[in-house]
């Protein structure tokens, strides 16, 4: 395990005590909250202890499988307020060897999840993610620099301005082959969070 700033570290625990908490108001033991979202048991122990940083894919796993959607698990709970997120203060979810970042600026509560992350790639870096939940949509909007995005074998070059839609429930990656750092806003949208999980009822 890579070492964890004290902001990464405290992202982690935080992260942990609500898949905890979540797992307990349910009632489900952690083998079956790991076999419901397809994850070991070690790896679902290490995130509830907050001793690992989980994949931005083992964390939409669980909290699809908790039927709360990511924003839940890396956000206190939402009120009817705004929330209003200061910049830097974004949950970084992901972080390229090179120092790229994947950070969660905002979201919403489900059955219907709207994620908007910020993203930067330095050069040479990707981000390879795996097929999201069915009907899953991204919107992607580049800032800076240039980026190629993979959707299901297709490549997608976009320069500063340039935007794309796509269905995020097949494998895609974001990639920066240039000499220059980019940065993109995307979006995401999860609909009907968990529904694959909703008829089945955990074993006594």
């Amino acid at each position: 395990m890579h070492c964890m700033d004290v902001s990464a570290e405290s992202l982690a625990r935080a992260i942990g005590t609500r898949v905890k908490q979540q797992r307990k108001d349910r009632g489900w033991t952690l083998d079956q909250l790991a076999e419901f979202a397809g994850v070991s048991r070690r790896m679902l122990v290490n995130v509830e202890q907050g001793a690992v940083n989980p994949s931005v894919g083992a964390l939409l796993r669980l909290s699809d499988a908790l039927r709360v959607g990511l924003p839940a698990l890396v956000e206190p709970p939402a009120s009817r307020a705004a929330k209003l997120t200061r910049n830097g203060q974004g949950a970084v979810l992901w972080t390229g060897d090179a120092g790229g970042q994947g950070v969660l600026v905002a979201g919403t509560e489900p059955p219907d999840v709207v994620e908007l992350w910020d993203w930067t790639l330095a050069p040479g870096e990707r981000h390879d993610s795996e097929a999201h939940s069915h009907g899953t949509r991204e919107l992607l909007h580049v800032q800076e620099g240039t980026v190629t995005v993979e959707v299901d074998g297709d490549r997608y070059d976009l320069a500063p301005g340039d935007a794309l839609s796509f269905h995020g429930d097949a494998p895609h990656a974001y990639i920066n082959s240039t000499d220059a750092s980019t940065r993109f806003s995307l979006t995401v949208f999860e609909p009907g969070v968990g529904a694959a999980h909703r008829t089945e009822t955990p074993n006594a």
